[in-house]
């Protein structure tokens, strides 16, 4: 896969947002298990300074998570580098995001050539996170929406990768999968949750396993305008 994306001089950054610390980043996100080059070269390059407040700009390269508003947070690069990983070992095409928040995931997703749909729930979030897709060139997909409908006129969809925590996986987006197709989510409560991978058979045979301990902002319904 092609990194699909155009840099404009703030997104290349300088001091703590130069491309030093973002080789910095990818050298610990490698130390700690993730091992797909091509996920290791889009954290690389995709502009993460550009995705939080500018007063978090400073923290933008260390690996944790960090508020973007409306009780919502960027996810941790590792968490943002092991779901990405998960969704390439199916070789997609097509890939559907349940909860845009600040855009990171879904323009990690878009600079590795997959044709990205996006779904946020909250609207000044998703007005904001299209603002960043132009600013980079990316044409991503996206649909101010409950997410836990999904988005099924655009289905099915070679992986789905959701990124707030249901009780339990949501049968809607299981239902838009492509045979063959994988979903990542994290499942669980306020107190424990996991990072969980579901395969769907060519006959619909579902499977899954446990990836890793997360912590998520809960899945929610409705709309926020």
């Amino acid at each position: 896969m092609t990194l699909r994306m155009r840099l404009q001089p703030e997104a290349i950054g300088s001091g703590m947002t130069s491309q030093r610390v973002r080789d910095r980043l990818v050298e610990r996100l490698r130390e700690n298990g993730i091992r797909d080059e091509r996920v290791l070269n889009a954290i690389r390059t995709v502009p993460r300074h550009l995705f939080v407040d500018e007063a978090l700009a400073t923290r933008a390269y260390e690996d944790t998570a960090l508020p973007i508003g409306h009780g919502q947070t960027i996810s941790q690069p590792w968490v943002v580098a092991k779901m990405t990983e998960a969704v390439l070992e199916a070789e997609p095409k097509k890939v559907l995001e349940i909860g845009t928040g600040s855009g990171y995931q879904a323009a990690v997703l878009a600079a590795l050539g997959l044709e990205v749909h996006t779904v946020e729930r909250i609207g000044e979030l998703l007005r904001t996170a299209r603002k960043r897709f132009r600013q980079l060139g990316m044409n991503i997909r996206s649909k101010h929406d409950d997410g836990r409908i999904g988005w099924s006129e655009n289905g099915p969809f070679d992986s789905i990768i959701v990124t707030a925590a249901a009780p339990a996986l949501v049968e809607s987006l299981t239902a838009q999968l492509a045979p063959g197709g994988t979903l990542i989510a994290p499942v669980g409560g306020a107190s424990s949750q996991s990072l969980l991978k579901l395969h769907k058979d060519a006959d619909g045979v579902v499977t899954q396993h446990t990836l890793a301990p997360v912590v998520f902002v809960p899945l929610l319904s409705g709309m926020i305008d």
